[in-house]
């Protein structure tokens, strides 16, 4: 069986307040991308076998399509395993849930492969247990999240579009490193309404004015070349440009395909991955 595991930007993000549980509470703009993992997932005798394209992902129970793998064969009592095959094209440490996505996958895989019948919901609800982009990437919709990412509000009506670059630079970010440099009270917090309300009608020039992420002054402390790709992008013509998550990559924004076209080299040679894509949109499906 072959599945699409979608990557993510955050169109906006607010960290709001640090939890009790140390966990921080956020508020933010996600959206699926076209950018994707291909996963292969067929049924074995016994066990769990995972083997990628990529010498940067581990195979054993560390990675997350394994405890989602592991996770379900000891909730429903599978007796058999699965062989699974991930073609990495998500960039690692890169603020765009690859591994995530990866996880979602497994569970929608899984679902299907084993006669499940486990809803959406279900799905969500096991997987914020394992990795808190999870229930966003299994729905693959574009939502207003808050919590640590389990709280989902689908913005409905929108097919906002646009042409998007991401590149991302050699050296990541640590998430738990941002978050500890984070400064809550003297740190930019986007507004997360506008940006629904911009989305909802439409109106691209809305969401440009919207862009913004709460995790961007630590990360570029840490990567400055964060700063430097947000620069290139806008010298060179996008109309917004932004760190996706806790980075390390930046998407940048722009109506004229042609201009991505153009510049694409430059940024490959520069950086160590630059991609075109858009927004993804999956057909539409019931609510479970």
């Amino acid at each position: 069986m072959k599945i699409r595991a979608y990557a993510k930007i955050n169109l906006a993000l607010d960290v709001v307040s640090e939890r009790e549980d140390g966990y921080h509470e956020l508020n933010m703009i996600m959206a699926p991308i076209g950018l994707h993992d291909l996963i292969l997932i067929d049924p074995i005798e016994k066990g769990i076998e995972i083997t990628t394209n990529t010498y940067r992902v581990p195979t054993d129970e560390r990675n997350i399509m394994y405890k989602v793998a592991d996770a379900l064969i000891k909730k429903f009592d599978i007796q058999s395993g699965v062989r699974i095959h991930c073609y990495k094209h998500i960039p690692s440490q890169a603020g765009m849930g690859g591994g995530s996505a990866d996880g979602a996958a497994i569970f929608r895989a899984m679902n299907s492969l084993f006669h499940l019948r486990m809803s959406y919901q279900d799905m969500c609800e096991m997987g914020k247990e394992i990795g808190a982009d999870i229930p966003f990437c299994v729905w693959n919709r574009i939502a207003v999240v808050g919590g640590i990412g389990e709280n989902l509000h689908f913005i409905d009506r929108s097919r906002f579009n646009c042409h998007l670059l991401i590149v991302k630079p050699k050296k990541g970010v640590s998430t738990k490193k941002c978050f500890d440099d984070l400064d809550i009270e003297t740190a930019v917090h986007p507004d997360i309404d506008l940006m629904k309300h911009a989305i909802e009608k439409n109106d691209y020039q809305g969401v440009v004015d919207c862009l913004g992420n709460t995790l961007e002054a630590p990360s570029i402390k840490m990567v400055q070349d964060i700063q430097s790709i947000k620069d290139d992008m806008m010298n060179f013509g996008f109309d917004g440009a932004l760190m996706s998550g806790s980075g390390s990559s930046v998407f940048g924004m722009t109506q004229d395909p042609e201009l991505i076209d153009k510049v694409l080299p430059y940024f490959k040679k520069k950086y160590s991955f630059a991609v075109k894509t858009q927004i993804y949109y999956p057909e539409k499906r019931k609510k479970g």
